[in-house]
């Protein structure tokens, strides 16, 4: 699916000198918002998906002018989000060298300090269930529950085929509808 009629718009201001600064911020105002609660839901703490956000919008300065119309702007943007997401994560590893249960004790420790948590709220056990997803089985559940991106999109995003994507949503459904029937009380 190429770009659509607004995104070439705001590529087009990006692509001229003159209103470069302002194709750029249109181009944030318009997807900061989605791209921000993807990176939330997989780096969990605020502070860190502004962080997160923040070098997203990095790379895309630096990247737009060699963006491809071939594929959609949004699905781009969200790779380059996933990828640091996940590439912040693993970097939270390393600089802890702890283990990845541990990581997911954290996150989990960082969800429920949040102060709108609410453990017998049916979101925050959802939220709790994806936690004990791996991380790439994490993006891929966002994306197609949260995003509803279609397994397409998603190939494009997460460079797997969508088989492969298919199956790890089906296998993630069934990692947290396990995790909710165990720990539901």
């Amino acid at each position: 699916m190429a770009v659509t009629q607004e995104d070439k718009d705001l590529l087009s201001l990006f692509g001229h000198p003159d209103t470069k600064e302002k194709g750029f911020t249109l181009i944030v105002r318009k997807y900061q918002e989605r791209l921000y609660w993807h990176i939330r839901r997989l780096v969990l703490d605020h502070e860190d998906a502004n962080d997160v956000l923040q070098n997203v919008f990095i790379k895309v300065w630096k990247g737009l002018e060699n963006f491809r119309e071939d594929a959609r702007l949004y699905t781009w943007l969200y790779k380059i989000a996933t990828n640091e997401s996940l590439s912040f994560l693993e970097q939270q590893k390393r600089k802890t060298a702890i283990s990845l249960s541990d990581v997911e004790t954290g996150l989990i420790n960082k969800l429920q300090s949040d102060t709108h948590y609410d453990a017998n709220r049916i979101e925050w056990k959802l939220q709790r269930a994806i936690l004990t997803l791996p991380e790439k089985q994490r993006a891929v559940f966002s994306l197609r529950y949260y995003d509803e991106m279609p397994y397409e999109e998603m190939s494009k995003v997460l460079d797997t085929s969508e088989g492969a994507l298919k199956a790890s949503y089906h296998h993630a459904v069934k990692k947290v509808e396990e995790y909710l029937k165990n720990n539901g009380n």
